[in-house]
């Protein structure tokens, strides 16, 4: 049986990480590390969800600068199928994160002017069709403008369409399509971001509100607390397993979501599929690095240290 294929749209970018070394103190220069890696939220999601046995391919866009090169031989490596686009004349986008000691966030710098101006464009090109062909499903971020989430929902016809919020700012443009996406993945910023002002905050009514907005499913993320999904049978929570070092919390929501995009597409129910996310996102937040080795016996012993799914109704 051939494995089932992914198509990814959305960042593909270089993410910058710059590390305080002690406390950190506003308004003054830091004391710290600087790494730097090819990365990118659907980039770094498609390569765990390879990981965890589907095929794939990547439509992104990218300059043509060595940064761009760089995209390019990251996404080869991970034996995915660029389809992306490459502008000679532009710089490839970046994230810049700066985290305290602990690996928390405290800023992040986006310069990403490219997706805005090129996926509304990719998007309506004729081959878009024919890159879609051979997907099982479709998985994309809120890097990518109004215009060209509105694109891809429209040619994705019956296919599963998997989402990833990014941030609050940008999940916003995920509002009219909720009805279209099969499962979103989102943080309970960014679920708020989708709700009513007056909405309570508990994750639960969150999706609650989700759900009458037309969501199908959805899985609201809290950090180290659980993680709150949600689909026709009702709301559940999985807890986090504890890490058995924490390294970089970095790239931890992005293991979540293509770890329970690859089990969802290989049959499992939602319930399921997010104890194997929360088993990506426990390995990931214990390596320096955006994505890890999920290899079969590690992540078999990562998956045995998430709890059961707790019901909780409607």
């Amino acid at each position: 049986m051939s494995s089932p294929h992914l198509l990814a749209v959305g960042g593909a970018h270089i993410d910058r990480r710059g590390r305080v070394s002690g406390a950190y103190v506003p308004g003054t220069s830091n004391p710290g590390t600087l790494s730097e890696e090819v990365g990118g939220v659907v980039f770094n999601a498609l390569r765990n969800a390879v990981q965890r046995g589907v095929t794939a391919s990547l439509l992104s866009v990218r300059g043509g600068d060595n940064a761009g090169e760089a995209v390019g031989r990251a996404i080869a490596e991970a034996g995915i199928d660029d389809l992306s686009a490459v502008f000679l004349d532009r710089t490839t986008p970046s994230y810049t994160a700066l985290l305290d000691h602990d690996g928390e966030l405290i800023a992040g710098l986006a310069d990403m002017g490219l997706y805005e101006l090129a996926f509304p464009k990719q998007l309506r090109r004729a081959k878009m069709r024919e890159a879609i062909a051979p997907a099982d499903a479709v998985l994309c971020d809120a890097n990518l403008p109004v215009a060209a989430l509105e694109s891809l929902v429209a040619i994705s016809g019956e296919r599963p369409v998997f989402a990833i919020a990014i941030s609050p700012a940008k999940a916003t443009r995920l509002a009219g399509l909720l009805p279209a996406l099969s499962c979103l993945f989102m943080n309970a910023h960014e679920a708020r971001a989708l709700c009513a002002p007056a909405t309570p905050a508990t994750a639960a009514d969150l999706a609650r509100e989700l759900r009458a907005n037309g969501l199908a499913s959805g899985v609201i993320t809290a950090g180290g607390e659980p993680a709150t999904g949600f689909d026709a049978a009702g709301l559940f929570q999985v807890a986090p397993p504890t890490a058995r070092r924490v390294a970089d919390v970095t790239g931890a929501g992005d293991a979540l979501a293509g770890g329970t995009v690859a089990a969802l597409m290989k049959g499992a129910d939602l319930r399921v599929a997010l104890r194997e996310g929360m088993a990506a996102a426990m390995l990931t937040v214990e390596t320096q690095a955006a994505v890890a080795e999920l290899s079969g016996e590690v992540f078999a012993e990562a998956l045995a240290l998430v709890p059961e799914p707790m019901n909780g109704g409607w």
